[in-house]
Parts: C-alpha cells; sequence; structure tokens
C-alpha cells in the first residue's frame, strides 16, 4: 500500500469530478499535480500543491481555488480535515481507521511491501567497482561497491529487471606491468635476490603468493622462454589471480555481479567488435578522419598531431571530438569503451548505470555521446560519481595497508569492523558527498553510530516477541491474530510510527527513481529512531508498553504494529545488504 500513490489517484478523481476546467475550455493537465508529506508534520499526514499548479490554467486565483478544492476532498469518508495554507497548499489530515487499515496490508505483505512494478521489467545494466586486476581492490573502489549494488537491489525491488556486471580491464598496457611484477615475485620464488623493487612495478606483497604459485607450476622453466610467450603466460594466470583475489574480496563486502565482462573479448579475432562498431558508426555519420587541437594545459602521452579517426562525439553532447583510432592504426583505449556500450545496449538493456569514481568525472560527457550516437538517442545511460573515503581512527588519519604497499585495502577495513558496519556507513552519505569513515565510531553501540542503531531496533522487535510469548502465554503468535484487532491502535504516538511505515514505498520507489540509495540508510535511521522512541514511551508510561498482560487483544494489536516495523528494517536491511538481527551480541 502506497497512500501517497492511493491519495494522488483519489486527489486527480476529485478534481474531475468537480469539473475544472482550463480557461479555454479543455482538459487540465494534471501531471505535474503532486501528493507528498507536508514539511511540517503537524500541518497534517498529506499535501498536496493541486490549486497552486492549476490555477493559472483555470484562471483563478491560488486560494480561493484551493477553497475549492479543499471543499471536495472533505467529502472523502477517510479524510479527518482539510486546511488551505499559504497561497493555496492543501493540507489533509487522515482518520485513524485508514492508517489502521494500512497497517493491516502492510502486515500482510510482510517483507514484500514496499516492492512495486515501477521499473515494469526494463533492463538495466548495473555496473560498478571494475576495478584494473592489478592488486587488492582499495576502500575507493569499496564505496563505489557499495553504492552500484545497493542501487542494483533497489532497482530490482522495484520491478526492473537487473544485471549487476563488473568490467575486467584485462587489455591495458597495466596488464603488462602487473605481469612483470609477478614474474620478479616468481625469481623470488626461485630462490633469487630481488631486492627492492623497481619504480613502475607494483611493489605490493600481494603478488608474493601468485609469484610462490607460478614457481610451483612451471619451476624455472618460465626463465627459458622467449618475453612474448612467457609474457602471455604471465598474463593469464596473474589475470586469473588477481581476479580469484578481488571476486574473494567483493564476497567478504556481500557483493555478488551477476557477469564479469573482459575486455579481451572486444580485441578477439582482429579487434572485430571494435570494428564493427566503428564501422556503425560511421555509416550513421559520427565518424570522420581528421585532426584534433593540442589539450590545455600538459599534453598526455598519447596526443598525436596527425589525422586520425575521429569520433564527431560533439554533435551528440560533448565537449570535444574523440580519436577512436591512431594515426597507426591501434584503437584507443576509448574505441573499447564504445564497443563495450553497444555490445550493452545489443544484448537489449534499455537503462545503463556506470558508478564510478569521482577521478572519471571527465568520462561522463564522452559515455552520454556515446551513448545518443550508438542508440540513436533510443537508451538511456547514468554516471554516478563516487567521492573519496577518507578513513579515520578516533579523528586521526588510518596509516597505509601493509599488504598493499600504497593503500588501505577493502578487505582491510571489512576484516576489521565487519561487513554491515562498512555497507551501512558508505551509503551513509550522498555518493557525490566525501565521506568520513571513522573505524572507532562504527563500532560504537550508541545511538551515534546509524548501523548500530538500526540493527538493535531489528533485534529489540524480536525481544519484545519473546517477551509476549513469555508474558501472554502464548507460544505461536498467528499473522490473523495480530491484525484482528489493529482498530485498538489509537495513540497518536502509535499512529505517529503507522505514518513512518507508510512512507517505504514511497521512498524505495524516489531512492530507486533518482538513483539515491543513500535514502534508503537515511530512512532506516529515522524509523529505528522513532521505534526506540515508542519503546521509552512505554518505560515512561505502562499505558503505552507493546505488552498489556491485562489487554491480550491490545497487546496483540501492538505486536502488529511491532511486526510490520521488523519486516520494513528487514526489508530495507535486506536491500542494503546487511544482516536484520534476532538479537544482539
Amino acid at each position: 500500500m502506497n497512500i501517497f500513490t492511493d491519495f494522488d489517484e483519489r486527489i486527480k478523481k476529485t478534481l474531475q469530478d468537480i469539473d475544472l476546467k482550463a480557461k479555454d475550455g479543455g482538459d487540465l493537465d494534471l501531471s505535474r499535480v503532486g501528493v507528498e508529506p507536508p514539511r511540517d508534520a503537524s500541518h497534517g499526514d498529506i499535501a498536496t500543491n493541486a490549486a497552486m499548479v492549476l490555477s493559472k490554467a483555470v484562471g483563478e486565483n491560488p486560494r480561493a481555488l484551493a477553497e475549492k478544492i479543499a471543499g471536495a476532498l472533505r467529502q472523502d469518508s477517510d479524510v479527518e480535515s482539510v486546511d488551505v495554507a499559504g497561497p493555496g497548499f492543501i493540507n489533509l489530515r487522515l482518520k485513524p481507521a485508514y492508517w489502521q487499515r494500512g497497517l493491516a496490508t502492510m502486515l500482510a505483505s510482510g517483507t514484500d511491501y514496499g516492492r512495486s512494478g515501477l521499473g515494469e521489467g526494463r533492463k538495466v545494466n548495473v555496473e560498478y567497482v571494475s576495478a584494473n586486476p592489478t592488486g587488492p581492490m582499495h576502500v575507493g573502489h569499496c564505496r563505489g561497491a557499495v553504492v552500484g549494488d545497493v542501487l542494483a537491489n533497489l532497482l530490482s525491488f522495484s520491478g526492473y529487471d537487473v544485471t549487476k556486471e563488473y568490467y575486467i580491464n584485462d587489455a591495458g598496457a597495466q596488464i603488462d606491468v602487473v605481469a612483470k611484477s609477478a614474474f620478479l615475485r616468481y625469481r623470488e620464488a626461485l630462490g633469487e635476490e630481488i631486492g627492492e623493487i623497481p619504480a613502475g612495478l607494483y611493489p605490493g606483497d600481494y603478488l608474493v603468493p601468485v609469484g610462490q604459485a607460478l614457481a610451483e607450476e612451471f619451476g624455472n622453466k618460465l626463465l627459458e622462454m622467449q618475453e612474448d610467450e612467457r609474457l602471455e603466460i604471465l598474463k593469464e594466470r596473474t589475470i586469473k589471480a588477481m581476479m580469484d583475489m578481488i571476486r574473494a574480496d567483493l564476497e567478504a563486502l556481500n557483493v555478488r555481479h551477476d557477469l564479469f565482462y573482459s575486455e579481451k573479448t572486444l580485441h578477439a579475432n582482429h579487434a572485430q567488435a571494435i570494428r564493427s562498431t566503428i564501422n556503425d558508426l560511421t555509416m550513421k555519420g559520427h565518424v570522420y578522419k581528421g585532426k584534433l587541437p593540442p589539450p590545455k594545459g600538459q599534453l598526455p602521452d598519447d596526443w598525436e598531431d596527425r589525422e586520425q579517426t575521429l569520433f564527431r562525439s560533439t554533435e551528440v553532447g560533448d565537449d570535444i571530438d574523440r580519436a577512436l583510432m591512431k594515426s597507426d592504426g591501434s584503437f584507443t583505449y576509448f574505441a573499447a569503451d564504445v564497443a563495450y556500450f553497444k555490445d550493452k545496449y545489443d544484448r537489449g538493456f534499455d537503462e545503463m548505470i556506470y558508478v564510478l569514481g569521482a577521478d572519471h568525472g571527465g568520462y561522463v560527457k564522452r559515455l552520454e555521446a556515446v551513448a545518443r550516437a550508438v542508440s540513436d538517442g533510443k537508451a538511456k545511460l547514468t554516471v554516478l560519481l563516487c567521492q573519496m573515503v577518507k578513513l579515520l581512527r578516533d579523528g586521526e588519519p588510518v596509516r597505509m595497508s601493509k599488504r598493499a604497499g600504497e593503500f588501505i585495502t577493502l578487505r582491510d577495513v571489512v576484516d576489521e569492523v565487519g561487513r554491515d558496519p562498512v555497507r551501512f556507513m558508505m551509503l551513509y552519505r550522498k555518493s557525490d558527498v566525501a565521506l568520513d569513515f571513522d573505524f572507532a565510531k562504527v563500532t560504537e553501540q550508541s545511538k551515534d553510530n546509524p548501523v548500530f542503531y538500526v540493527q538493535y531496533a531489528s533485534a529489540r522487535c524480536h525481544s519484545v516477541f519473546r517477551q509476549a510469548r513469555e508474558q501472554l502465554g502464548i507460544e505461536t503468535i498467528e499473522k490473523e491474530s495480530l491484525a484482528a484487532h489493529l482498530s485498538l491502535l489509537t495513540d497518536e504516538s502509535e499512529l505517529a510510527l503507522i505514518r513512518k511505515l507508510a512512507e517505504y514505498p514511497r521512498l524505495i520507489e524516489a531512492a530507486s527513481s533518482h538513483q539515491e540509495p543513500h535514502r534508503l540508510a537515511f530512512y532506516l535511521y529515522d524509523l529505528a529512531s522513532a521505534f526506540h522512541s515508542q519503546w521509552n514511551k512505554g518505560s515512561e508510561n505502562q499505558d503505552l508498553r507493546f505488552i498489556k498482560v491485562n489487554d491480550t487483544n491490545l497487546s496483540l494489536a501492538r505486536l502488529g504494529l511491532v511486526q510490520v516495523v521488523s519486516d520494513v528494517l528487514k526489508s530495507g536491511l535486506t536491500i542494503i545488504g546487511a544482516d536484520a538481527p534476532t538479537e544482539m551480541r
């Protein structure tokens, strides 16, 4: 049950019933009429801007029009009162019976409450993490991994057909570097003194096991091979070892992709996929031969003052045209990006979402241009940028990882504080805002630690049921018995908690539509706070306790409210990828 969708339909029907017409006598456009919670809860349960957005078309003063609409809305049997505020906002307060019926619907839905058909089965590809297979993932990858994974879960919960994808950058120069770094560790495993790792190679200890595995498999044979033959073996084995490590790190974070897509496939068969993509863009008039002006500032290594094969990306929204093929006939990295997008489009995705680090901000316009050109504007592409994460311990910066040599690894963080705090706290700021992650605070058992506070609410819900079975002498509490007496929930604080629960479907749809998974973490904290507050009221006032031994029916009704809180917390935490504990240890 989505009360805001319900009253959106009721209000629009009311507008039709009072036969509002545009000044020219035509039908009104009701698409801008909105229904939402008032900014100030004391103003009511629901607010609508109907009079404000329709007054000009109708030719009436907004306030006068609001009074006319309010008069009609007062006839609704579920409406307790209607007030007009300011220049023409309409605030409605609903009768307790409406909230009690709503709670019954929530109770029956269980953890499926809030699930919707918003996406209508549209295919969405969410690509996230996509770290180069050159070493363990660092904490920056961690944030993108969580944001991408939770967004994909949200979209799936909202009725989209979602594929979680990881793009393996296994065809670039960095792969040669990591393979040569592994070869150095291989020589070390054979007993050679390698000394300090040369500049330009990867220094982390994570390549030591790779070198040892190579030594066990090949003995001295790699030393005797031609360099080209050896390098191919080194690349294959090292990439596999790095991806095994990355998958294990992601698994520790509860991140599982549906597809790992290898960039090498785009270069297979003489780069057939890339050539085909360029040919298609050429047929559409998006490719030409020409020179690019030198970029401002320091020239990049791959810039050429020669004629190249260029993508006419400025005609589809980019700042500059982009090189697809260099003067020597080799393909640019960007050419593979274009072919990769086309592969996604050819796989039938209606929408592609890329979750990238903030350092990829310059990629946004070029990727959007690619989407327009390849799909003729039919595909939707969104790039979400994740700002950096600053690791702290009691407010002081955390030192570098010994294993990685250059950065803090994702696994270091997960191993120290646990999966759930990492996932929840990576969402506790909007992704385009920098995030401070303090090891001490995320393990603190207090209201100031959001993940603890939310999980404690889940455990407390289960504790209430354990106490109820003991105090009421009811071994099995069925949902039917919980739903039978919900009309007894009349206290304002109980109704306020139901209102908070009623926001959940709208929150899910908004977080999905705006692609802002952080909204879910904020909502769960607010719901937990409301539930803890209701618990505290019972401690202060015996009449508000969840369990009243001398009133079984009221106790069961209140247990129905607790059950829905538990279901919503579990639903939201599951989408986030965290546990909803039944007790705290």
